[in-house]
């Protein structure tokens, strides 16, 4: 006679062998894809709710301003994106470039920092569509700092998410409340 411990375990084993197909239908890839969209509308929706006049406004004057962290969290998505998938990163466009040579002294206004964001956005979804499981475990990235495909995409899902929330706290400072966000 088995131990009842030992009858759960097999019960529990059991019940997960016949869920993995339903966990195989809905793929790892496609749950990130999923999130980033989210994420994307979500940070787009924080974007917009930053009135262009106050764009330039910054907490402290070692912080970013709200313009120019909109544009680096979008640079950070092309560049991941563009790692993890292989793709060339898309063009930028002359005012982001300006400013991401020059990240002190030049102002990012509300409708560029829009468009570099849905645009990087967009970017991650076409790079996402295209990458098949074995990519996704592929190795990316620069010596002594690479990892998978996936744990970049993963990242910097992680670093919008931060910095996000960080321009939350400039929107509340400005006395504007945050859009709600959406799961």
């Amino acid at each position: 006679m088995y131990p009842k411990a030992e009858i759960m375990k097999t019960k529990v084993l059991a019940l997960l062998a016949l869920a993995l197909p339903a966990f195989a239908q809905i793929g790892i890839k496609d749950v990130l894809a999923r999130r980033w969209k989210i994420s994307g509308d979500f940070t787009i929706a924080v974007a917009s709710a930053m009135p262009a006049k106050t764009y330039n406004f910054r907490p402290n004057p070692e912080e970013m301003s709200f313009g120019q962290l909109m544009a680096h969290i979008a640079l950070a998505n092309l560049g991941a994106c563009s790692r993890a998938s292989g793709m060339p990163r898309p063009e930028l466009p002359a005012k982001i470039a300006a400013w991401s040579k020059d990240t002190n002294k030049i102002d990012v206004e509300r409708d560029t920092a829009i468009q570099v964001l849905t645009d990087s956005f967009s970017f991650c979804a076409s790079a996402m569509n295209g990458m098949s499981s074995e990519k996704l475990g592929a190795m990316v990235g620069p010596e002594g700092r690479q990892m998978s495909a996936f744990e970049t995409l993963w990242s910097y899902f992680t670093h919008t998410a931060h910095h996000r929330g960080q321009a939350e706290v400039y929107l509340r400072v400005k006395g504007i409340k945050p859009p709600d966000y959406v799961f």
